[in-house]
């Protein structure tokens, strides 16, 4: 599941220098957001190639995952807090607030290993189906959100402000998978 995410995750860095042209820094970031949130069409074409290349995932869940990212994408909310310039580039400080799928993915492996036993196939042997079918389902029920704060990189090309890059882990903060649990900046 982590491989998923993660080549989904630079499936989303290849687009994000395309996404997000306009006359201000602060503009270009709304723009960008307001994609993910409106699942704009390229957003949603490279999650349906992503999740249709995936050899781990039956085509069921990967419909469920597709769903769990729509939903993340739908209902993220986002306030921007700062712009700063320095020449054609800017830093824009955005909070975001999204589902805590992080959260949702450490319940489900603490729930696994307290109860193994449901994930078996009918011969006593693991299966990693059934896991990802409850994990992709506890994802696709998540309720509890989490808000990160987002510093984001704006250039100024052909005289309009682009999005540059997104780090992984922004790119992770906006999937809601981010592990906060290491960082104490939250």
């Amino acid at each position: 599941m982590k491989k998923f995410i993660m080549g989904f995750i630079s499936v989303i860095l290849l687009t994000g220098c395309s996404l997000g042209m306009s006359n201000t820094p602060s503009k270009a970031v709304e723009t960008y957001l307001d994609r993910y949130i409106n699942n704009d069409d390229v957003i949603l074409a490279e999650l349906d190639d992503y999740a249709n290349n995936q050899t781990n995932l039956t085509d069921e869940q990967k419909e469920t995952y597709k769903e769990v990212l729509k939903k993340q994408y739908s209902d993220l909310t986002y306030e921007i807090e700062n712009e700063e310039y320095s020449g054609d580039t800017a830093v824009v400080t955005v909070k975001i607030s999204v589902y805590d799928l992080y959260k949702v993915q450490q319940d489900a492996d603490t729930y696994f290993t307290d109860h193994n036993d449901e994930f078996l196939d009918a011969d006593g042997n693991y299966d990693e189906d059934l896991y990802m079918s409850y994990r992709l389902e506890q994802m696709k029920n998540a309720t509890d959100k989490v808000e990160y704060t987002i510093n984001v990189n704006v250039s100024k090309v052909d005289n309009a402000w682009s999005v540059d890059q997104l780090s992984n882990e922004d790119l992770q903060k906006i999937h809601g998978i981010y592990n906060y649990e290491t960082d104490n900046q939250q």
